[in-house]
């Protein structure tokens, strides 16, 4: 006979079970969102599926959709569906400047990235088709297939400052998504449908953490019909059959054994500060800094990992594109707060590595930029800086303003954190040898 959970057991699986299908299930809710419009809405980064958002500025202290945005590039979002039909894409020339265009899965694996480094920035086109697709494609056209039949794609274009918007939004414009069969021919997407119901005022970040536990599992169990787990999931699948939770199997919580309800509802509630415990203990800190690499944006089976990055900063790209220091506490543990004054020193040998750019970004506790009075969110090698006489440089991080302004990145009152991101890392900066 088939062994009877207890409920210890099943809790166990539980945590598991939300680690496991916590980015799956915030992808969807990111997507409801983003896409609960009738047309493209730039200044928020929003539009239909298939169709882009392309942000005009960079993101201000009223942005609230995705976790730890970046002011250094401009942004193009298109949140595909793929299932019934191959969308084409066309991509830029961007006469040399960094661009990437990543394709990530709903379980936040970014399978493919074109522009830069991997396919240059000449104008191209590909055709993303589904996992189920059958047919013929443009001769010539390189083919992409997506793991899933739904996924997201946050481009990003390299952007100097706001007088650079105006050399970028022309090459976002060049942006496309076509379905396959208008190719070719003229196209206007249509208007998307708006769910006046949904609460678009949540962070999707919190809307994921207030689910009552049968609407978390059960969503989770149902995306995973048209959005199938990876080919190295079944050992974690068969775990978590024990529970009823099968891929495109509807599973409604009040249905399940007694031990599983109980079990489930105290894994929904205990699941969150476990994973951010656990992130705490196994993520390398040197200096204040830890430094997530390899497999950021390609996890495999590190479910952990995915479910932290999800967490603290979804649409990560793979550490090849760019790594993401961050810093929460000081060297000695005490958290980062805009009480205190601090100096981020880099010796002229020891500058952040990076072959297109690096910044240093401010969050407030909840992970969202914090208006400031010179309304700056972000300082980096493409600011005027001011650097010191033998080449090294200052970085003054407070809430209030020092003397001297130009290298001054404004901090909250309260405590913050903090993400120095690199940009086409060097090999010292992947393999370890620099450190913040």
């Amino acid at each position: 006979m088939p062994h009877t959970l207890t409920e210890n057991e099943a809790y166990a699986l539980g945590i598991e079970a939300y680690v496991y299908a916590y980015p799956l299930v915030l992808m969807e809710a990111t997507r409801r969102v983003a896409t609960n419009v009738a047309a493209p809405q730039g200044a928020l980064i929003r539009a239909p599926m298939n169709q882009f958002a392309h942000a005009p500025r960079y993101p201000d202290a009223s942005f609230k959709d995705v976790v730890r945005p970046n002011a250094d590039t401009l942004y193009s979002n298109v949140w595909y569906d793929v299932g019934e039909e191959p969308l084409v894409f066309t991509l830029p020339d961007t006469a040399g400047r960094y661009y990437v265009f990543p394709l990530m899965d709903m379980w936040t694996d970014v399978f493919a990235t074109l522009g830069a480094r991997t396919t240059g920035t000449d104008r191209t086109e590909f055709v993303l088709v589904g996992p189920r697709w059958q047919g013929s494609t443009p001769p010539g056209v390189r083919v992409v297939t997506s793991p899933t039949d739904q996924g997201w794609i946050v481009n990003r274009i390299q952007t100097n400052g706001a007088s650079d918007y105006a050399t970028v939004h022309p090459l976002q414009a060049q942006l496309q998504a076509v379905p396959l069969s208008r190719y070719g021919q003229p196209y206007d997407a249509p208007a998307g449908t708006v769910d006046p119901a949904l609460d678009m005022s949540i962070p999707p970040v919190d809307a994921v953490a207030q689910m009552p536990p049968a609407e978390f599992f059960g969503l989770f169990t149902e995306l995973m019909r048209r959005n199938p787990p990876h080919a190295a999931d079944y050992p974690t699948l068969f775990r978590l059959e024990r529970l009823g939770l099968k891929p495109g199997v509807k599973f409604v919580l009040a249905d399940a054994p007694a031990a599983v309800q109980t079990a489930l509802a105290r894994a929904a509630k205990d699941a969150l500060p476990y994973l951010l415990q656990t992130g705490a203990r196994i993520r390398p800190m040197r200096n204040g800094w830890n430094t997530p690499f390899l497999p950021i944006g390609t996890f495999g089976t590190d479910y952990v990992m995915r479910a932290l990055t999800a967490f603290a900063g979804l649409g990560a790209l793979p550490a090849r594109e760019a790594i993401y220091p961050r810093a929460t506490h000081e060297a000695d543990g005490t958290p980062l707060t805009g009480a205190s004054r601090y100096a981020l020193h880099f010796d002229q040998a020891e500058l952040p590595p990076a072959d297109a750019f690096w910044s240093l970004t401010m969050y407030g506790a909840d992970q969202f930029f914090v208006d400031n009075p010179i309304h700056r969110y972000t300082i980096g090698d493409r600011d005027p800086l001011a650097y010191n006489a033998d080449g090294s440089l200052d970085i003054y991080i407070q809430h209030d303003a020092p003397a001297n302004q130009t290298n001054w990145l404004p901090a909250p009152a309260g405590n913050f954190s903090m993400n120095l991101r690199l940009y086409l890392p060097r090999a010292e900066a992947l393999d370890g040898r620099w450190v913040a």
